[in-house]
């Protein structure tokens, strides 16, 4: 199993870089951020860099991590554009992106910015169409394409990407529409969730690959959850306690491997830890030290 870090998107460019370089070093193998322009709160003064142009920046100056959104969300740019940032980005990076889409969820975005936010259906419908138009124009030498919401006509991306597929991941866990989207056009599908929810959504996963037709193993599954890991047993407590509503690992380093353990036993392919919860940046390299050092043994 795989093991990929998840920065924080508020924090500086050189601090994010830092940290990057340093899972690097450690032998982690992925790095994936957020889309989104704005915390999800009545204050949204806080900083908060663009996902893509970040990524690029650091796709030139971290040179093995894979990279990817977690994910983008499809109604902040036309997919024929969204496609072609994609591209280049895995041109720059040799061939490391993943590109993340999830329909799009966070409405003050959407209201600051002017950008419609539409239904639940609405976005999902517009995902779905998104996905053929880019997995069309990745592989494709001239695409046209005529849905409710997208058109191309004869339209070409080039350079193509350098990955053969560029892998397409779908965020999300709607059991009813996202899961069948995900069995539909992904190479990889990501999470929330502990090994519970991940082998219960797994399951229904699965279900709708056989609907299509599809090998449930040509899809890479990925989860993530919010990390709290200590030899404190009084913190320990207290985290249990607080009831928290994000899925979340809580334990000592021997419940978190034991944890880490499951996650792989179910057919997990990659685990993604966020440094939300991880402190300051010291306190941060000293957890993700422990963790790819004690808990994935690297």
């Amino acid at each position: 199993m795989k093991f990929s870090f998840w920065p924080a998107p508020m924090q500086p460019y050189d601090q994010v870089l830092a940290l990057a370089q340093h899972v690097e070093g450690t032998g982690w193998d992925g790095i994936w951020y957020a889309d989104h322009f704005m915390p999800n709160a009545e204050d949204t003064s806080t900083p908060w860099p663009e996902a893509w142009t970040t990524l690029a920046a650091l796709g030139a100056q971290v040179p093995r991590l894979r990279i990817g959104t977690l994910v983008a969300g499809n109604t902040y740019r036309h997919p024929a554009v969204l496609a072609k940032m994609a591209a280049t980005l895995d041109h720059i990076t040799h061939g490391r992106v993943v590109l993340g889409l999830g329909s799009g969820w966070q409405e003050n975005e959407h209201r600051q910015y002017g950008i419609p936010f539409y239904t639940v259906g609405e976005r999902l419908r517009r995902m779905d169409e998104a996905c053929t138009v880019i997995k069309s124009l990745f592989t494709e030498s001239s695409s046209n394409f005529e849905g409710q919401f997208y058109q191309l006509q004869n339209a070409t991306l080039e350079p193509k990407p350098v990955q053969n597929p560029l892998p397409l991941l779908i965020g999300g866990g709607g059991e009813k529409v996202t899961l069948k989207l995900t069995a539909r056009h992904a190479d990889e599908w990501n999470v929330w969730g502990d090994p519970t929810i991940l082998k219960h959504k797994m399951a229904i996963l699965d279900g709708h690959c056989a609907d299509l037709a599809r090998d449930p193993a040509a899809i890479k599954r990925t989860a993530v959850a919010l990390l709290f890991m200590s030899d404190d047993q009084d913190y320990l407590q207290k985290m249990r306690d607080a009831k928290l509503q994000q899925p979340h690992l809580i334990g000592t380093v021997e419940d978190i491997r034991s944890l880490a353990a499951e996650y792989e036993a179910i057919g997990v392919d990659e685990l993604i830890v966020p440094d939300f919860t991880l402190g300051d940046q010291e306190q941060k390299v000293a957890t993700l030290d422990r963790f790819i050092t004690e808990v994935a043994r690297r």
